[in-house]
Parts: C-alpha cells; structure tokens; sequence
C-alpha cells in the first residue's frame, strides 16, 4: 500500500484540502515547488491535486533530483494534466522554456537532517543559498504573483535565556565560527535574499518558518532524533535515546505545516516571517522519546551518539515557537503532540 492510498491518510489530506481559505487565488493558476517528493513536499502536492478534484485545476510542476522516487510517490498523478514532475538538482541554475505561465513559486528544497549537516556542510550551505537564489530567479523572470520561501526553526538558534517562546522578531545566538552552523546561518541568509528580491526586484514573497515536522511522510533517510524514534517503533525495536533529553522544542504534525504554508502563502503579507507552530506540541526530547515508547509498547534506552551524529545535533537546548502571528490569519492546528504520533504510527505501521 502506498501512503496516498491509506485511509487515514487520505481524511489528513482531504481535512487540508477542505480549509476556509482563499482557494480562489489558486484557480486555474499554477504552482512550482521544490523538494516536492520530502516531507512536506508530497504532503502539499497531494493537497493541491485534491483540491483539483474540486474543479480547482491549479497545475503543479514538482521539482526533485530523484525521478524514479518521484514517479513512484506520485503514480497516481501520472495521467493527470494538472501534474508534471521535473527533474532538477536546486543547486543548478534553473531555466526551462519549455514550463509555461508560472503563478507561484514554493521553495522547500534544503538539507534537512543531522547526518548532511555533519558529512555534508558544503552542500547543506550551498543548497539553501544557491537554491533559494536559482528559485527566486526563477520566480524573477516568470513574473509570479507570490513565491514562498519555507525557512526554518533553527533560524532562531539558542533561546537567550530571555523568553520562553520565540517569536517573528527574536534573535538568539548561533556561533556562525562552527560547521553546525552551516545550516541555520543559510537559512538566514536565504531570508535576507528574499528582503533583497522584494526591495529590488519589487517581488511579492513571504516567509513561512516551520518547526520540527513529521509526519508519515517523513523519509527513511531522515537522520533527526523524531524520525529515527519513529523508525524504531515502526521495526518494532526500542527508542534510543542519545542524550539526557532534555531538549525543549517544538514540534508540528505535517498536516498542520502544510496547512500552515498554505495559509502563510494565501493570506500573508508580503515579506513577513510566520511562525508554524503550537503550545500543544511543545515537548522535551526524553518525554518525546517516551510517548513513541508507549504508543508502540517499547521502552526507551540511552546510547552514546558516535562522533559524526553529535556534531550534527543542534545544540540549542530551549527552541519552543510562539504560533500567535500565524493565528490571526485564522490557522488553528488540528493535531497535538500525542494525536499526531498515534497517527503517524498507524499510518506508517500499514503501509510498511
């Protein structure tokens, strides 16, 4: 069984699909996004094309580097005129004559995970800024009535120790002088390239900052501590966790990222940040570790992370979101911390 095809993940997508929002600016327009076959990628293409089935006929072009992945996550679209998958590495300058009118712009693409950080800093700095910079070009040229560059929770580094909930405007500390480093100061200098595009260019772009995702569309490769309790317990092993945990963070279930986006890109106001994010999946990494425990009848043990995974580890300890700006666009997530897990677990459990 493919994800697409479960029950309960066809009522997340149907949910997001079924939104009070201004689906009319999407009506007989397109979309391109990158990463499309990620996480939150697949989920949002899936959501669009649902909507499609509502006479919507919002034409998607699906970016990635991996096409065999593509046609496989996306076998359902393969006949559909309002799909296209294009192969496409983010890093590379992007100029395709043979795409047609271009009405918004998604760029999601980025190295996500511990282990690219800490084997690949080079190319985990290079695919924010080169990425971001190819798409809004991209966008540039195309005269896009709106492109959305999706940034980061880690853009916000080490809480200060001054608030409790970091919000659109805070700044906390990142020693830039380290490797780790590489992944949140590309995501602020990706930001700063979009505020350059709209003075300069006279461009229309927000800024949605999701927190820590997941969801079952996550990917088996994905080296965060979320996916790899999420993988144990789906193989029926125990949770390993790789240090005391008491990492504070906030979390959102992918249905409510995705939805959060699509708000962000809908509703926003051209160059604000908004945070994607709610009080009901802030939780500390060890109590994380232990709601996946039970959900699958597993216990949690503690293992020494070997060197290359501890460098990739974010090192901010507190990294909890205030999701306040967002809500009065009207979002309101639909999963907390436990429901979303549950459901995660059931899906991923079916389809294995």
């Amino acid at each position: 069984m493919k994800v697409y095809e479960n029950k309960k993940y066809i009522e997340d997508v149907i949910y997001v699909a079924g939104l009070n929002l201004p689906w009319d600016k999407l009506k007989n327009k397109s979309i391109l996004l990158s990463g499309a076959t990620g996480l939150v990628g697949s989920f949002f293409v899936d959501v669009i094309m649902k909507r499609n089935e509502y006479g919507m006929n919002c034409k998607v072009y699906a970016l990635g580097r991996n096409e065999t992945r593509a046609k496989e996550r996306f076998l359902y679209c393969a006949d559909s005129p309002f799909y296209e998958f294009v192969p496409y590495d983010i890093t590379k300058t992007f100029v395709r004559n043979d795409i047609g009118t271009v009405d918004y712009v998604l760029h999601l693409a980025s190295n996500t995970h511990p282990m690219q950080y800490s084997t690949d800093p080079i190319g985990t700095i290079t695919t924010n800024i080169f990425g971001t910079y190819n798409m809004l070009e991209f966008a540039k040229m195309h005269k896009t009535v709106r492109s959305a560059f999706v940034s980061s929770n880690e853009i916000y580094g080490e809480n200060r120790g001054d608030v409790e909930l970091f919000d659109e405007q805070y700044c906390g500390y990142i020693d830039c002088n380290t490797l780790r480093a590489g992944y949140p100061e590309s995501k602020r200098c990706s930001e700063a390239l979009c505020q350059a595009y709209i003075k300069q260019n006279n461009m229309d772009i927000v800024i949605p900052r999701p927190t820590r995702s997941y969801g079952p569309t996550m990917l088996m490769t994905d080296t965060k501590a979320i996916s790899q309790f999420i993988k144990k317990a789906v193989n029926g092993d125990d949770i390993v966790l790789k240090s005391i945990g008491t990492q504070y963070y906030s979390y959102t279930y992918v249905a409510d990222t995705v939805s959060g986006i699509l708000t962000v890109l809908l509703c926003g106001n051209c160059g604000e940040a908004y945070n994607i994010a709610d009080k009901s999946s802030d939780v500390m990494l060890k109590d994380l570790a232990q709601i996946i425990a039970e959900l699958s009848g597993k216990k949690v043990i503690f293992e020494v992370p070997d060197v290359v995974e501890a460098i990739g580890y974010s090192k901010a300890t507190k990294a909890r979101l205030d999701g306040s700006k967002l809500k009065t666009l009207g979002w309101m997530p639909k999963y907390d911390i436990k429901t979303g897990l549950n459901r995660t677990l059931d899906i991923l459990n079916c389809i294995k």
